[in-house]
């Protein structure tokens, strides 16, 4: 049978036979626990295998020495032997016809790991890791997940550390959650996370998807991957490493100390509709939400509890988390007051004080009036409920059922309700699951998860409105409008603010007048050419600041003389640029950029510029290219937006103008290939227009030095 005559990951999800190469009877072994899961995973048309060199019984089954000694040839070889028996393991199963191997071994080198998925895909199969920790579907029946044990539920695992995604599963069978498949990837030689992502997006079982990567390989492609399992109703939740400044090398240009590995995810995961998290309980208590609970539609939340300190705690830390907890409105207050005694406290958040004691139905009352506010987008409910049926066995009824009409409070509004409770496991807590509430142990789990929720639901219809607009993530923008090729300055060795600039002149972005000098005769021809005052810079070096390389605020021919003739002498003879200065007033600087991420292309960033940029560390990210619509949104999401929106008295600046920078700069990269990062600092904007400043291109290692780019249209 052909490959192509099978999905390529059948063999994984549902072989028609599996064999287990180093079976092992020793419990300390990874072959053992192997082993057991493909004895469970077998049934009447599903053979196993057992092979152990030394034809040992395991599990009081018995082996076979060598593949070619099966009963018929195994559709899915798990491979758990040492790296130097690999090869002979390969070559005998490809011989035999097998079309899948699940890899556990670890300690494969780089290049024999290429060169063992290149012989793999040459003989029809496909490879899953090395270095990974195995795979489960529950539809089909696969268990070879060493040490596991999952219950069925709607919860996919896709995750680059074996370790890290059974922690994730295993989070999720506490939370009372099940798996519907758990896929290691491992080192990725062959199938990818790309590769089982798609997979997912047609699984039925699969209703919300956990992803953790290190290396993401073709980050676009996954980008797309992401966002099919958002069309298809699936909701995914993803973790990556590499959040500090060491998991991103500093480039040429401020961008690279701007921003790190995490954002660059994060701007992934909001074009594609997902939401990124920091740790495997977070993401897990995300899971639970928008599993089982409606989607938020806004962050106004109330805040239900107790006890006045629990319900206190909660707000704090509901505000910081960026959700909205405001006072509620007059119909509600007095609705509240019917129920609760006079010294309750009826703002938000609102305070039982007993109430909940003397009727355990006022819970259910108040949540029903508080989801019925169109002022209140979800309810936090926090303490003691859940556990009343535990220490008092006779309200254990009547706790369950109050636990039931919370849910369908929950269900009929709309709205989220998630619950905060002294009690781990109770019938009441199970209640509030099957109706659709979640419960977590501790406050910060229930804010956690409601303010991911709500990030999940903006990056949703964030993701629909780019679709709408047809910018889906690593599509194309707009082609510049010229094909012409660069100026050619000769052999690119150096940075060049005359080249910079030419590049983004041709895309649409402004600079202030300016000329080229060469000597002093064309300095005489620059002053005449331009008005006062000026600024005198050198086109050669990077960050010209540093090197005292520009000098402002020229008044006349004399002191530009001057200052050329100190420039010349400090730095040398060559190309320096003579410009007029910007001297208009409320103007904000900005630094806006773009670099080439190695797996997710074009990322472009806007934020505070001018020399402090990497001090204030004020950035907006996205994968580019971007519309002026989305440019927005970027600067809207930066700490010092209201600088631009007018602070204290100043004029507001010109956010559309801005905003068509960002969006011309995100398009360079796209267009250039040979281009790895542009950036405009500053980029001096006021109420008028926007002007760059200075400018900076990087090369690509392969074309420094070959002299002139083109732009083009790609």
């Amino acid at each position: 049978m052909d490959l192509s005559e099978r999905d390529s990951l059948s063999a994984f999800v549902d072989p028609s036979s599996i064999a287990v190469v180093g079976a092992s009877g020793n419990v300390a072994k990874w072959g053992h626990w192997l082993a057991r899961g493909a004895l469970a995973s077998a049934r009447a048309d599903r053979a196993v295998y057992l092979v152990n060199r030394r034809g040992e019984p395991v599990l009081g089954y018995p082996t076979y020495r060598s593949l070619s000694d099966l009963e018929q040839p195994a559709e899915l070889v798990v491979v758990a032997v040492p790296p130097g028996a690999v090869d002979a393991v390969v070559d005998d199963a490809l011989e035999l016809g097998a079309r899948g191997f699940l890899m556990v071994v670890a300690g494969i080198d780089k290049e024999d790991e290429a060169r063992l998925a290149a012989r793999v895909r040459a003989g029809g199969a496909r490879l899953l890791g090395p270095n990974c920790l195995g795979l489960y579907d529950a539809a089909h029946g696969v268990h070879l997940v060493p040490w596991a044990s999952f219950s069925k539920g709607p919860l996919a695992v896709v995750s680059q550390s074996g370790q890290l995604g059974l922690e994730i599963a295993e989070l999720a069978g506490r939370a009372g959650m099940g798996v519907s498949s758990f896929f290691s990837v491992g080192n990725q030689a062959d199938v990818t996370a790309e590769e089982v992502l798609s997979e997912l997006v047609s699984d039925e079982e699969s209703g919300i998807v956990a992803l953790y990567l290190e290396s993401f390989g073709d980050g676009r492609a996954i980008t797309h991957a992401l966002a099919e399992l958002r069309r298809a109703g699936k909701s995914v939740v993803a973790m990556t490493a590499g959040s500090s400044a060491a998991g991103r090398s500093a480039a040429r240009s401020h961008t690279g100390s701007l921003t790190s590995p995490h954002d660059v995810v994060e701007a992934a995961c909001r074009a594609a509709g997902a939401v990124l998290v920091r740790t495997a309980r977070e993401l897990v208590d995300a899971a639970q939400l928008l599993v089982r609970s409606p989607r938020l539609r806004g962050g106004r939340v109330a805040v239900l509890g107790d006890s006045g300190g629990q319900g206190a705690i909660a707000a704090d830390l509901a505000v910081a988390a960026g959700l909205e907890v405001e006072p509620l409105p007059g119909d509600v207050v007095s609705s509240l007051a019917r129920r609760l005694p006079r010294h309750a406290g009826l703002s938000n958040p609102i305070d039982l004080a007993g109430a909940g004691e003397g009727d355990i139905s006022t819970y259910a009352e108040l949540v029903s009036t508080l989801a019925g506010s169109p002022a209140v987008d979800a309810v936090i409910l926090t303490g003691y409920f859940g556990r009343y049926g535990e220490d008092a066995p006779e309200l254990a009824g009547a706790e369950v059922d109050v636990a039931r009409r919370i849910g369908a409070t929950s269900l009929s509004s709309g709205k989220p309700v998630v619950v905060h409770s002294l009690a781990r496991r109770s019938p009441a807590l199970q209640a509030l699951a099957e109706s659709g509430v979640p419960s977590y142990e501790t406050i910060e789990s229930a804010v956690g998860a409601l303010a991911t929720g709500r990030r999940h639901a903006q990056a949703l219809v964030r993701a629909n409105e780019l679709l709408a607009r047809s910018r889906l993530p690593g599509r194309p923008g707009a082609s510049p409008a010229t094909e012409a090729p660069l100026p050619g300055l000769g052999v690119v060795s150096q940075p060049s603010y005359l080249l910079a600039r030419e590049v983004a002149e041709r895309f649409g972005v402004s600079f202030p007048p300016a000329a080229v000098v060469e000597d002093e005769e064309g300095l005489g021809l620059a002053v005449k050419a331009l008005r006062a005052p000026y600024v005198l810079k050198a086109d050669r070096l990077e960050h010209k600041t540093e090197q005292r390389g520009v000098v402002v605020g020229l008044a006349n021919d004399a002191e530009v003389i001057e200052t050329y003739h100190d420039l010349v002498g400090r730095l040398g003879s060559g190309r320096y640029v003579l410009e007029e200065q910007d001297l208009r007033a409320g103007v904000v600087e900005m630094i806006v950029s773009a670099f080439r991420d190695p797996a997710f292309g074009p990322v472009v960033t806007v934020g505070m510029g001018g020399v402090s940029a990497e001090l204030i560390s004020d950035v907006s990210l996205e994968l580019a290219p971007v519309d002026d619509d989305l440019a927005l949104e970027m600067l809207s999401r930066l700490r010092s937006y209201r600088l631009l929106t007018g602070w204290r008295g100043s004029a507001a600046v010109d956010l559309e103008a801005l905003a068509g920078v960002v969006s011309s700069v995100s398009q360079v990269l796209g267009s250039i290939e040979e281009i790895d990062e542009i950036e405009l600092n500053p980029v001096r904007v006021g109420s008028r227009g926007a002007f760059a400043v200075d400018a900076l291109l990087c090369f690509s290692e392969s074309y420094r030095g070959r002299g002139t780019a083109s732009i083009s249209s790609r």
